[in-house]
């Protein structure tokens, strides 16, 4: 039935096209398949009139960024119950793990952004955007301060919005670890801006590098190109500048191609490190070939406008590196509007704002975060083994046998998926396996103390989810189904039994995150791909795939039109240079 909806909305999508637009809408069918709470939860209030017609005001519902998280959240979201209001300075939505392919011209930049306002058309709520950035919240009187990025007269460019249920998910901004001269002299790759910046940075090298008067020494300079990071962006984005060099630039460019250098600098053992060690044996071995100089434990200490210094780990040598172009690429940090509310929380000192997990924001009423932004603070089993102890010994009697816990294992699963972690790893069968390795005797009972035993290692299979686009996206889907269905959750609980309080179960199951898989496209028409499991496949089969599930995930039509057409005027054309 599902199927048959997607080629509903599909064939409709053709028929309401211009002919051209037809073809390169089978195109883009052809290459790829179609993928796209806490007890103070806002959604209590709505019991009542969750459709929104039964003439009662309202809620307004501030969502604050249009990234993964936000984005998502929008399209999902499917009730009529709020007023929305949508603030990011960016009045579109980037589809980011495409902006390496933008800064070498394999896509164009418009390709990969949809605007907002074509997203959330046609939706069964009403909804507002403004083109501003927030900078301050104020949890205790429901408002966000927001500056317009408009230039507009004295006082007109500030305004406040107040809000009733808040769903933050403003991303992040990159982490320079105070290095000096990042700021000033470094490029940085989060925003489509970023990677047009960028590209105009390379070839503005190659036409400087060109001129006659500039010695060869300075053309040495100008022609190595830096990468700061060994992760995902990183290693990507030192692959995408070797196959521009390689298969468009040299040919445009034949005097310049000997200076050509490109090194990627990495402050840990080896790149790619959430990957399996397969893969990054395989990127190491392919760089080597394709004379990318990977330096592994090089720290940046300083950055200036003509060389980058490092720092030997092993060492202590300081090394200055002249350069033309570098690119810094070395993780995620607060931004400074989070860090102020995380003060006005009580959430100061912590490295990113944390939420519960039904992603709302701990210590803050009806305050949602996604994405980059935030991370869930996984509740401790141990911390709650008294509350769980007394759910089961319904007697009071302080002691309860093994099988009194069976009504609840699924409830402790759910509530503390760390225990099905534990259990896995240590080769249990079960929950009850766990209690009888803490019981010693299995003819006594269990007590407090034994619980606490059970549950004393349990904890340390806490893990937190990574900053990727994939969380942020799913989080923003559950999110807006916590909220579509929030009527009938409120009147008929589906989540896990309540231990920490006086009974009773949550409205909604916790968000779970579900790895899909990741890829490092390495160049050359190869990448690698990894699956839960640790399952690798590496090399041409694996880029095939790439192409297919990067074109199923873009968020519209027009744009999955738009970058299969520019992947085909790639491999017919070659890549633009023009210096635009």
């Amino acid at each position: 039935m599902k199927g048959f909806q997607i080629f509903n909305r599909a064939s409709t999508a053709i028929t309401n096209r211009a002919t051209p637009s037809k073809l390169l809408i089978v195109l883009t069918a052809a290459g790829g398949a179609f993928l796209a709470i806490s007890d103070d939860s806002p959604f209590r209030s709505l019991t009542a009139g969750e459709s929104g017609n039964d003439g009662g005001k309202k809620k307004k519902l501030v969502v604050l960024g249009t990234g993964w998280g936000g984005t998502t959240f929008l399209k999902n979201l499917k009730t009529s119950a709020y007023d929305v209001h949508v603030v990011s300075p960016h009045n579109y939505f980037t589809f980011t793990p495409l902006l390496p392919s933008v800064t070498n011209g394999t896509v164009e930049a418009r390709s990969i952004v949809e605007p907002i306002r074509n997203i959330v058309r046609n939706k069964p709520y009403n909804v507002e955007f403004k083109e501003a950035e927030c900078y301050r919240i104020d949890p205790v009187n429901k408002k966000v301060y927001c500056r317009s990025i408009q230039n507009l007269g004295h006082g007109e460019n500030e305004f406040a919005l107040d809000y009733d249920v808040l769903v933050i998910a403003m991303g992040a901004r990159v982490n320079t670890f105070n290095t000096p001269g990042v700021e000033e002299h470094a490029h940085f790759l989060k925003e489509v801006d970023d990677a047009q910046k960028l590209r105009r940075s390379i070839i503005d090298c190659y036409e400087r590098a060109s001129l006659p008067t500039i010695s060869d020494e300075e053309k040495k300079r100008i022609m190595h190109f830096v990468v700061v990071g060994g992760g995902p962006t990183g290693v990507e984005y030192a692959a995408e500048l070797h196959d521009f060099a390689s298969q468009d630039l040299a040919s445009l460019y034949p005097s310049l191609k000997d200076y050509l250098k490109i090194t990627l600098l990495e402050a840990g053992n080896h790149i790619l490190p959430m990957f399996h060690k397969k893969v990054t044996d395989f990127a190491n071995e392919k760089f080597q070939k394709d004379q990318i100089d990977v330096k592994t434990g090089s720290m940046v200490v300083k950055v200036s406008d003509k060389d980058i210094s490092t720092k030997n780990r092993a060492t202590g040598q300081i090394e200055a590196i002249p350069y033309g172009v570098v690119l810094w690429s070395t993780g995620i940090a607060t931004r400074p509007v989070i860090a102020e509310f995380m003060e006005k929380i009580g959430q100061a000192g912590k490295r990113v704002m944390a939420t519960d997990e039904w992603l709302k924001v701990q210590g803050c009423d009806d305050v949602y975060a996604l994405g980059d932004c935030a991370s869930i603070a996984q509740r401790k089993a141990l911390e709650d083994a008294a509350a769980i102890m007394k759910t089961v010994d319904k007697n009071n009697a302080g002691a309860v046998d093994v099988g009194d816990f069976k009504e609840f294992v699924k409830d402790i699963y759910e509530r503390y998926p760390q225990v099905r972690k534990y259990l896995e790893k240590n080769k249990l069968k079960n929950f009850e396996s766990l209690l009888r390795n803490a019981q010693g005797d299995s003819q006594k009972k269990i007590d407090i103390e034994a619980l606490k035993k059970a549950l004393s290692e349990v904890d340390s299979q806490v893990s937190f989810l990574p900053p990727t686009a994939q969380v942020a996206s799913q989080q923003g889907k559950y999110l807006a189904a916590c909220f579509n269905k929030a009527g009938r959750c409120e009147m008929k609980p589906e989540g896990p039994f309540r231990f920490q309080e006086s009974g009773g179960r949550y409205p909604f199951h916790p968000f779970r995150y579900r790895h899909s898989g990741q890829f490092a496209p390495l160049g050359g028409e190869q990448a690698a791909v990894q699956f839960p499991g640790d399952w690798v496949s590496i090399g041409h089969a694996s880029q095939g795939l790439w192409y297919t599930v990067y074109a199923s995930k873009l968020v519209t039509w027009r744009t999955k039109v738009l970058v299969v057409s520019d992947w085909f005027r790639r491999f017919t054309f070659g890549r633009d240079s023009s210096h635009l």
